[in-house]
């Protein structure tokens, strides 16, 4: 199979290197003065005055303190990325055209595995985070299964929307993982089309990464 996502072969740009930092800055900021203090004990004003920035470019970033401990944001496919998808595109087959919606949604921001185990840790301290935490997996998934019915109704193919979702969060979530593991290197993306062929050769036996053939 021919790569569809070509790798980065630049680094991010220098505004959006500085937007992920700002962003990262304040996710630190909030999870460490919530394991601090405590939840109820923290302001969006506490977590400004750490990092020195105003309350007005914390919301440009996060709607809530809650989301900022979280590291939540908005996080679904581009608008193009979809139509395209949609349409039955853009090579016609089902897990290749998976590969671009996901390296899309790579696209955004990723938050570190060691953000990611104190967000962890912080729900299970902070029972009113698990609700907020749950929400946002379930806006993605559930937009993700709208996307693919939309595709279904033009283009029909047999594998449930449902469990193309959850493929889908799985290829994010393992690319993230070899992306981590491998050092940080490079972008997520460049990590998706190996993750690709390891799932090409569970669902095709036989098939070995980067042969050609595909559920479809």
């Amino acid at each position: 199979m021919q790569n569809l996502v070509e790798p980065s072969a630049a680094p991010t740009g220098l505004r959006e290197r500085k937007k992920r930092e700002r962003r990262e800055a304040l996710i630190d900021a909030a999870q460490t003065l919530v394991l601090e203090r405590g939840l109820d004990a923290v302001t969006v004003d506490d977590i400004c005055a750490s990092i020195g920035v105003s309350a007005r470019t914390f919301f440009n970033y996060f709607a809530s303190k809650d989301d900022a401990v979280l590291g939540v944001e908005e996080f679904s496919p581009s608008a193009g990325a979809v139509h395209v998808f949609v349409a039955g595109g853009p090579t016609g087959d089902l897990l290749d055209d998976l590969q671009v919606l996901v390296a899309d949604l790579l696209a955004h921001q990723v938050m570190s595995l060691e953000r990611v185990h104190r967000a962890i840790r912080l729900v299970e301290r902070e029972h009113r985070l698990l609700a907020r935490h749950m929400w946002w997996i379930e806006n993605l998934r559930t937009g993700l299964i709208d996307v693919f019915e939309r595709r279904r109704a033009q283009h029909p193919f047999v594998p449930e929307p449902e469990l193309l979702a959850m493929v889908v969060m799985a290829l994010l979530r393992t690319t993230t993982l070899e992306w981590e593991r491998l050092g940080r290197t490079g972008e997520p993306v460049d990590r998706l089309g190996s993750v690709v062929a390891q799932l090409r050769t569970l669902v095709c036996p036989g098939t070995s990464p980067g042969e050609p053939g595909s559920p479809g």
